[in-house]
């Protein structure tokens, strides 16, 4: 490591021209995924493979709301990408920073001094930044896109009293997280890398039990699933799966969104789970619905999805943070960037980060892939085929809208979301001998995820 440490600190090494290049080149690639999947969205015709699922109003409509997506997908990532450009370009880091130590300086008690205090500052008067500059895209994805198709449910007063709680939980628990972080890596030297892993390792499980016990509720009501056929139905479905559940909760989803959802929470190896439906998905669906989406989720749990997912995240960040070793007294990635006195170590991770982003491009790609294959898993297990099999009539209904994909956009972003269309078919017709031939039909001519 410190061999190549010292190979890496080479001085008038162009880090920031290496840094711009690895930007542009990602988003020129999201850019032509983009184009492709609007090209898909620009049908007019529906596809064979869709021709008695979907309705021309029901396929138009889904094609329409795709393309305005993909629209402001593309010119807020435009603007998103010009504002990281000139953040690099016109040295805002140095700038902020020197600004985060002078207000220190004079308005801050003195035993605020000190790089953790000013590195903490830095972070959010950054983050400030961008939820100022994003507001205007933000209010038009919530109040303009999502309500002209019906989506939208916030009011702006909601919508505002969102963000307030957003930043008072990011201070809560940001400056305890982001003081004992940059405590570790200052106090244990070069191994320091070994305890920021064991201490993220805690946060991550702790956040997985703090957050649906005291998160949630700060944004959303919970209550019990009222008795009746779905919860035995659902209880029973546990219990064959040897499904630790403590309680059955309906979530109020409706006031932000009309999109509905299911999940279950609770650490994956050891105590009680709860699962949490959204009111949206038991307004618009059947019982056997209901139960075919639960079905999934529990089938995650039944194959171990949880824990796997929970591994790779730990090996992706000791990767991280051991890599992270190698560049953190880079004086030469320090002073490109303007900083020629001093390196901190907040600055230091975020540049370290801006250059790791193509190999966790690559990785992104790796685990959607991977992702993919564990939305079939999940779908796979007899008793959520059952469930799957006897409503997939039904299950049309939540496949709207309908998800029509080019199929490099599809490798690359889409993890077959059990409520797509492309991924109900799929999953159920594999089941389903008979109707095996329509998956050699849609594998050929892309029918569903594009024309390649």
């Amino acid at each position: 490591m410190q061999r190549l440490a010292r190979w890496l600190d080479r001085p008038f090494f162009p880090w920031k021209r290496l840094v711009i290049g690895f930007s542009l080149a990602e988003f020129a690639l999201e850019n032509w995924l983009l184009f492709r999947q609007y090209r898909v969205l620009q049908w007019t015709t529906i596809p064979r493979a869709l021709g008695q699922e979907i309705d021309r109003s029901t396929f138009d409509k889904s094609q329409a709301y795709g393309r305005a997506k993909a629209k402001f997908s593309f010119i807020s990532g435009l603007f998103n990408q010009f504002k990281s450009i000139a953040v690099i370009y016109f040295n805002a880091y140095p700038i902020v920073w020197s600004i985060a130590g002078t207000l220190l300086s004079r308005y801050a008690p003195a035993r605020f001094a000190g790089e953790i205090s000013q590195s903490l500052l830095f972070v959010y008067l950054f983050g400030l930044i961008d939820l100022v500059t994003g507001l205007p895209f933000a209010y038009y994805h919530s109040f303009v896109l999502e309500e002209k198709f019906g989506f939208n449910k916030m009011t702006v007063k909601l919508w505002i009293t969102d963000m307030i709680k957003g930043q008072a939980l990011a201070i809560a628990f940001g400056i305890p997280i982001g003081s004992a972080f940059l405590a570790i890596i200052k106090k244990t030297g070069q191994s320091f890398f070994y305890y920021l892993w064991v201490f993220m390792l805690v946060v991550q499980i702790s956040a997985m039990t703090i957050y649906p016990i005291l998160i949630v509720p700060m944004f959303n009501k919970l209550e019990p699933l009222k008795p009746g056929k779905l919860k035995e139905s659902v209880e029973a479905l546990a219990s064959k799966l040897n499904f630790p559940l403590s309680e059955l909760q309906v979530i109020d989803g409706s006031k932000r969104s009309a999109h509905s959802n299911a999940y279950f929470t609770g650490l994956p190896w050891i105590g009680k789970k709860k699962i949490v439906i959204y009111d949206t998905l038991l307004e618009k669906s059947t019982e056997k619905e209901v139960e075919a989406v639960l079905a999934h989720e529990l089938g995650h749990w039944k194959m171990n999805h949880t824990s796997r997912l929970l591994f790779i995240s730990q090996a992706h960040m000791f990767y991280i943070f051991s890599l992270f070793s190698v560049f953190i007294q880079n004086k030469s990635l320090y002073a490109d960037f303007g900083f020629h006195k001093e390196m901190p170590v907040m600055i230091g991770f975020l540049l370290f980060n801006e250059i790791l982003s193509p190999t966790d491009a690559i990785l992104k790609l790796l685990l959607n892939i991977w992702t993919r294959s564990m939305e079939y898993e999940a779908g796979g297990l007899p008793q959520v085929c059952r469930h799957l099999e006897n409503s997939l009539m039904n299950l049309r209904r939540l496949c709207r809208p309908v998800g029509v994909y080019d199929r490099a956009g599809c490798i690359a972003h889409q993890t077959a979301d059990p409520k797509s269309l492309e991924y109900g078919r799929r999953l159920v017709l594999f089941q389903l001998p008979p109707l095996a031939s329509y998956l050699n039909r849609a594998s050929k001519g892309h029918e569903l995820e594009g024309r390649g």
